[in-house]
């Protein structure tokens, strides 16, 4: 088995998403924190290692892959036992596709677009029109989940993505059960992952909790 290093912080969404895969897999990752709050993702000997000084990063015996969604493809295309997390079938995995590049341009850009200006511009506000913006992602998702996941009647790479950024955002912009009543049969089913809460639950709720807090403690200064 190859040694899999993966630069990550578990509060980001993206890092979250692989780990979530890698459990998946049964794969053992050595991670390596990189605090993206205290310029870790700046330094040379990362920038070298990553030019677009972003994370996750996985080192897979000197083989270098970066952004969440190409790691995952990676991983289960080389380790998984088959192909039901990331489909060989052109329709199936068209989907997963899809599905992946709605995380990336709607879920995750629109959560982004809210948290950082609170943790790198200081701000203690989130505009009612952001919100907005990320209520309409929540709709989205839940006329997309047609069928128990993202990507059609079984869990694919797709659900761990949506899940990382979903778990993440709301909590500082709410999640209302009864118009959503989808997603939370979705986050539910996720749940029941054994790994679910070791890989994604804890850092989810996290995530949402140092925003607010770094919310307040904007508004203080």
């Amino acid at each position: 088995m190859s040694n899999l290093v993966l630069y990550t912080l578990h509060l980001s969404p993206p890092c979250r998403a692989v780990e979530l895969t890698a459990k998946a897999l049964g794969l053992e990752l050595e991670q390596k924190t990189i605090n993206l709050l205290t310029g870790d993702h700046l330094k040379p000997e990362f920038v070298k290692l990553n030019p677009q000084h972003t994370i996750p990063v996985l080192d897979d015996n000197g083989t270098i892959i970066t952004e969440s969604h190409a790691i995952m493809i990676y991983l289960v295309t080389k380790y998984g036992k088959d192909d039901s997390l990331y489909p060989k079938d052109p329709v199936k995995q068209a989907r997963v596709n899809s599905a992946l590049h709605f995380e990336s341009g709607v879920l995750f850009a629109r959560m982004r677009f809210n948290f950082e200006r609170i943790l790198f511009f200081g701000k203690s506000d989130i505009p009612e029109d952001r919100v907005e913006y990320v209520q309409k992602s929540y709709e989205l998702l839940e006329d997309t989940l047609v069928d128990d996941f993202v990507a059609g009647p079984t869990m694919t790479i797709a659900d761990f993505s949506c899940i990382s950024t979903i778990s993440s955002i709301m909590g500082v912009v709410p999640l209302e059960q009864s118009k959503h009543p989808r997603i939370y049969a979705w986050i539910d089913r996720l749940k029941q992952l054994p790994y679910y809460e070791e890989a994604n639950g804890g850092g989810g709720t996290d995530l949402g909790k140092f925003v607010l807090a770094k919310k307040e403690e904007n508004a203080k200064a």
